[in-house]
């Protein structure tokens, strides 16, 4: 199967019992002024729960999540911003959380970021993504791999994928689909075959009118039925 839309959707339609039970399946991400509405505490809790799920059971995480919200003031950025080494060490001491210390210390650090867009914006970071064009989502990765903490890899595309911004997931399903198209050879890490994973998401957006995460979910599907 090459990527050609109207193939990729049948393959997978096939797999389902109705058109509808299709489009139930499929995620949906936030409309623009859903994502603007949105607080800045719930990005900052969002990049902090796709931090914790790294290397972890997203269940446990999640299970434990109302805890992370109570203990972290519900992610304000502005109290999280001075969380200092005292305030951090006694989290370490709390056993109703995962106790990672890095993975708390990079709270903080997010916080500035999200405040730091916010002055430089002079608007929320909900507004912030809203505006950035779903055509560059690697340029929005390699924003978040680089100001962000812990947020390389895959952690950008997952944060965003939690917080309701529209992005492309590269799974191995998804890169499976992304080899036998002739899109790419491997895993994707160089600049120029990100590129071209990105423009073939735009090619296929284009041609369906579906976000790109019903694009990548439908690649996924092609691959792997238990997706």
């Amino acid at each position: 199967m090459t990527l050609d839309y109207r193939r990729l959707h049948d393959t997978v339609r096939a797999r389902f019992e109705s058109d509808a039970a299709l489009e139930a399946f499929l995620p949906r991400p936030l409309t623009s002024d859903a994502l603007k509405r949105q607080g800045d505490d719930r990005y900052l809790s969002a990049m902090t729960r796709r931090i914790f799920h790294a290397g972890v059971q997203h269940a446990m995480v999640d299970a434990k999540w109302p805890e992370f919200e109570q203990a972290f003031q519900r992610f304000d950025p502005e109290a999280m911003a001075w969380l200092g080494p005292e305030q951090i060490e006694a989290h370490m001491q709390n056993e109703r959380l995962i106790r990672d210390r890095a993975k708390i210390k990079s709270i903080p650090e997010n916080a500035r970021f999200i405040l730091d867009i916010r002055q430089e914006r002079g608007a929320g970071f909900g507004a912030f993504l809203a505006d950035w064009p779903d055509t560059d989502t690697i340029g929005l990765w390699r924003l978040l791999a680089k100001r962000g903490a812990r947020l390389g890899g895959r952690s950008a595309a997952g944060f965003l994928r939690l917080a309701g911004k529209d992005t492309f997931l590269l799974t191995s399903d998804v890169i499976a689909r992304l080899v036998a198209g002739g899109v790419i050879e491997r895993e994707p890490t160089s600049q120029r075959d990100l590129r071209a994973v990105q423009d073939a998401f735009n090619t296929l957006r284009e041609d369906s009118g579906r976000p790109l995460c019903q694009l990548s979910a439908l690649m996924a599907l092609s691959i792997n039925p238990a997706f």
